[in-house]
Order: C-alpha cells, then sequence, then structure tokens
C-alpha cells in the first residue's frame, strides 16, 4: 500500500502487507490482552483512555500536518479532529461506567436477585475510511476499549501512516499491547480476519458497497456487525428560515473536509420563497471559496483524497450538466497537479440526475426548488439513503412533525448535521444499522446478560 500525497499527485511512503503469521501473531495477542483488560476495573481503563486523550492534545503539530499530507483536508480541519478524538476519550472516560452499570431487574421479578450486566464481546474487527483517519477510529474506539473489548483496526490502503500514528501514540500513552492494533491487509486478508473464531464482531465505517461486503461474511460466521455506509443527506430551507444562516451552514456542512462526508449536505431542498435569495448566497459564497495547499491556513478547500474520487465526481456533474442542469459555478477540474476540484453549485435539477440520486463525495451542492413542506418531506425520503437531515425554519413545532416524517438516523435543526459523542449516530436504509457513540453506541459490543439468582 500506498501513501500518496493528494495536492501534488506524488507518492512518498510505502508499507508492506503483513504476512499471514504477522497477522495470526497480531490475533493471538489481541485474544490474550483483552482477556486481561476485562477484568480490569472502569477506572482503570478510564486512566489510559485519559491519558491517549493527553497525548492527542500534545501531539497535534505532529499528527495533523501528517494527516493533511495523506489525505488532503485543510490544516486547522486537521487540528480539530484531532482535538475531537480527545473528547470522545474523555466522554467515555467519564461516562462508561454509568452506561454499562448492571440493571436491577423489574420488581415484580420473583428472586433473590435478579439483573443484566453488559459484558465486553472480545475482539472486534474494525474497517476504517480515509475521510476521517482519527476521528473514525476513536468514535468507535474509545467506547468500545471502555467496554473491555480489543480493536483490530484494518485502515484504508490510502491511509497507512494515520493508522502507524494512532496505534503507536495508544501504546506510549498506555494502552497495553494488544488492544489496539493495525493490519495492513487487502479486502482478502480481511474476509480471513473476519472468518477468524478470535474476532467476535465487526464495524466498518465505509461505502454502501463494502458494507454488503463485510454484512454478507459477518452473516455467514454469525457474527455482530455494526455498519456506517454512505448518505445523500437533504438540506431542507423553509421560506421562514434565516437564509443567512442556512448559508452559511450549508456551505460549511457542504465543503467541510473538501465535501468528503457521508453526513455532508448533498441535497438542498428550498420552498420557492426563499429559493432566488439562497441561491443568489451560496453561489456567491462556494464560488469565491479559496482552494490550494492545504497547508495553508488561508485555504478553505484542498484536493480530494484520491485521484478516482475526483474523477467520479466530475462524471456525475457532467452527466447531470448533459441532462440539464445548470451548473452555477465550479463544474470542471481545477487544471493544476494534485487532485483538485472546485466548490460547485447545480440547479435545474431533476431527481433522476447523478447529483441528487448518487451519492456526491465532493464539494457539490444540488439545490433544488420546492412548493410545500409535504414536498420537502417527499423528496427528502425519496433517496435509499437515510443516514442524517438538517432542516431551517422559524417554526419548532413544525421542526419537530417534519424531523418525525424523515427517514434517517438524525435530524439537526438550524444547524449542519454533525457527530457528537453526546448523542447516537448511525443511520437506516442502505446507510446502514447499529449506532456509535452515546450510551447506545457502547452498548452495540457488549453481552447484554441476564443474571437470575433464585
Amino acid at each position: 500500500m500506498q501513501s500518496t500525497n493528494p495536492a501534488t499527485g506524488t507518492p512518498y511512503l510505502d508499507h508492506e502487507l503483513h504476512s499471514e503469521a504477522e497477522v495470526r501473531r497480531r490475533l493471538t495477542l489481541a485474544t490474550g490482552a483483552q482477556k486481561d483488560w476485562s477484568q480490569t476495573s472502569f477506572s482503570h481503563r478510564a486512566g489510559i483512555l485519559n491519558s491517549i486523550a493527553d497525548a492527542l492534545e500534545a501531539s497535534v503539530d505532529d499528527h495533523a500536518p501528517a494527516m493533511t499530507r495523506e489525505m488532503g483536508k485543510p490544516i486547522a480541519e486537521s487540528e480539530g479532529e484531532l482535538r475531537k478524538c480527545a473528547w470522545v476519550c474523555r466522554y467515555y472516560a467519564e461516562h462508561a461506567g454509568t452506561f454499562l452499570a448492571p440493571e436491577a431487574a423489574p420488581a415484580d421479578v420473583e428472586s433473590t436477585d435478579t439483573f443484566v450486566r453488559f459484558d465486553p464481546l472480545g475482539v472486534v474487527l474494525a474497517v476504517m475510511p480515509w475521510n476521517f483517519p482519527w476521528w473514525q477510529v476513536f468514535r468507535f474506539g474509545a467506547p468500545a476499549l471502555m467496554a473491555g473489548n480489543a480493536m483490530l483496526m484494518k485502515h484504508a490502503p490510502n491511509t497507512q501512516d494515520q493508522a502507524a500514528r494512532i496505534e503507536r501514540l495508544c501504546l506510549a500513552a498506555g494502552l497495553p499491547e494488544g488492544l489496539l492494533q493495525m493490519l495492513v491487509t487487502d479486502n482478502d486478508g480481511t474476509g480471513q480476519v473476519l472468518a477468524d473464531p478470535a474476532v467476535a464482531a465487526v464495524t466498518l465505517t465505509g461505502s454502501d458497497r463494502a458494507g454488503r461486503a463485510v454484512a454478507s461474511l459477518a452473516g455467514q460466521h454469525l457474527k455482530k456487525a455494526v455498519l456506517e455506509l454512505g448518505g445523500s443527506d437533504p438540506f431542507i430551507v423553509l421560506d421562514d428560515a434565516d437564509v443567512e444562516a442556512a448559508v452559511r451552514e450549508g456551505v460549511r456542512s457542504r465543503c467541510l473536509n473538501n465535501g468528503q462526508s457521508c453526513i455532508a449536505a448533498k441535497r438542498f431542498l428550498v420552498q420557492d420563497g426563499v429559493y432566488d435569495e439562497f441561491v443568489e448566497r451560496i453561489v456567491a459564497t462556494m464560488g469565491t471559496m479559496a482552494m490550494g495547499d492545504p497547508t495553508d491556513r488561508g485555504i478553505e478547500l484542498g484536493p480530494l483524497a484520491r485521484e478516482d474520487l475526483r474523477d467520479e465526481l466530475q462524471r456525475q456533474v457532467h452527466a447531470s450538466a448533459f441532462a440539464g442542469a445548470r451548473i452555477r459555478c465550479g463544474g470542471m477540474t481545477a487544471e493544476r497537479p494534485g487532485w483538485f476540484f472546485p466548490a460547485t453549485v447545480l440547479t435545474d435539477l431533476t431527481v433522476d440526475m447523478p447529483v441528487w440520486r448518487e451519492e456526491t463525495f465532493g464539494p457539490v451542492a444540488a439545490v433544488h426548488r420546492i412548493g410545500s413542506v409535504e414536498e420537502a418531506v417527499g423528496l427528502a425520503n425519496d433517496s435509499r439513503y437515510g443516514l442524517g437531515a438538517s432542516l431551517f425554519t422559524a417554526d419548532l413545532e413544525r421542526a419537530r412533525d417534519v424531523a418525525a416524517q424523515l427517514e434517517v438516523g438524525a435530524v439537526f435543526v438550524n444547524r449542519m448535521t454533525a457527530s457528537d459523542p453526546r448523542v447516537p449516530f448511525g443511520g437506516v436504509k442502505e446507510s446502514g444499522y447499529g449506532r456509535e457513540l452515546g450510551s447506545f453506541g457502547i452498548r452495540e459490543f457488549v453481552n447484554v446478560k441476564t443474571v437470575w439468582i433464585a
């Protein structure tokens, strides 16, 4: 596997695949380490998670430039990602004991003592994506470790340097050897690891194609799986919305991480009364975004992470324009080294165009005029995805009603969709199943065990 700087297209680091013997050694190490770890107290685990958080905060200036170099996100966003990882470690260090405390059975159960306890499942395989190469690992890893599990991290081929850095940082911060290990392996090797009896469960963040493959293998071997997959999130702006705020949040959501986020605003549904103003404002904002070297703090957009991702985005935009969409700004691959694509706005859409029907993984906003709230809900739900949604309106009672009708895992009113350690995160339909974060996320990889004492 190879690390390549997407801002220049230049490879700079090779990573050798682990041999079968090395994978086996790491599996064995994880199994032994997890058994010992499962016997430790929550306070002991919390102390180590807090040490990892300290290490993350202390090493931002070291790891953030490496993240930007390997996958292209603006440097300030890389720094923010590392600090968010520290936050999720501290959050679960503080709350895991409460989330996983034994629960008493109902009072009418006739026994001396009946309760439910939450025991770790064991070794969990984590198949991780490149777009948030640290946050996705810690979003799963912090609660999984606090629950008493071990983690085998199969990271994306183009972010292997980040995986190695995560492993080294956790070891140096005091996490016992074997509890968080990277596996440098291909898809076939990943399947073999998942099939191994030493692995109890799997989590994956990635495309729906990868999710189908992992879910199929997990099903064959009767193993628990949590899948966080793609999204084509609707961003609804009603007539009574604060248009300036909606544009500000919409642009931020669509262009964060250079537009490469599963929960980014992708399909903008804007009601008649504010449509023209919204389009004018979003075109003016996205049309003037500074694009260039992501290590430059004045830059708002860096490159896409890989050449094939840029080419696919270009295909979606061109095919939609050929079908009649109007490109209001951007729309063409940048004529420069690296895999850059400018912030793009399209209007005059039909719902069968690629930028509307498919997930767009880059800074492309598809804006569609709607006449009513009912139309907005119908179009929002007319998608194979169901990850998140944003809704902008001054009528909060109506917002609650609309939120209940949207077929997604999260609805954010008057702000962009985001993941937060304090609330559950995940989707429905082809955006996956299971939840991460909050009290629900930490209970995904535990054995909910009834103990009945007569």
